[in-house]
C-alpha cells in the first residue's frame, strides 16, 4: 500500500506482488518495487526518509516479509 504522495506517483493505493514472488524482506520488497514502478516513484522510493510498516507497525529494513503481510510505505510528514 502506498501513502500521500507515494500513491499519487502510482496512480493507485496499492500494487500486489505473487505470493511466489514474495521477497525475504522490506530492502528486498524495496528494490523489486524499484524495479516495476514509473521513474519518479522509483526515485522516491530510494529515499530513506520513506518509512514502512508491515502490518501497521513500522519496521526496519532487514523485517522479514511472509505472502500474507500488507506493507505500506509513507513519505516524511511534517506538521505543524
Amino acid at each position: 500500500m502506498f501513502f500521500a504522495r507515494l500513491r499519487e506517483l502510482l496512480g493507485s493505493d496499492s500494487f500486489e506482488i505473487a505470493d511466489a514472488d514474495c521477497p525475504a524482506d522490506v530492502a528486498a520488497l524495496r528494490a523489486l518495487l524499484r524495479l516495476s514502478v514509473n521513474t519518479e516513484l522509483a526515485e522516491s522510493l530510494a529515499d530513506p526518509n520513506v518509512f514502512c510498516a508491515v502490518n501497521q507497525k513500522v519496521v526496519s529494513e532487514d523485517h522479514p516479509l511472509a505472502s500474507s503481510d500488507e506493507v505500506a510505505f509513507f513519505p516524511p510528514m511534517t506538521g505543524g
